[in-house]
């Protein structure tokens, strides 16, 4: 896999490695990791209120008033 990154995106990314005296390709992997974790449990979540919050909604309705 190539990943192409803009001059100012190179640059942030080696100063980041640089300040936690760790390689560009760590720094890059975390976040992508960390980016799949975040998206996949909003993912589920939206799945899960999509499925569920129907059962709920007459009693929802009722606590908002």
């Amino acid at each position: 896999m190539t990943l192409r990154l803009t001059e100012a995106e190179t640059t942030a990314l080696r100063d980041r490695a640089t300040l936690e005296s760790r390689s560009m390709q760590e720094v890059a992997r975390e976040a992508l990791r960390e980016y799949i974790e975040r998206h996949s449990k909003a993912t589920l979540l939206a799945q899960v209120m999509d499925s569920e919050l129907p059962r709920f909604a007459e009693a929802l309705e009722r606590l908002g008033k």
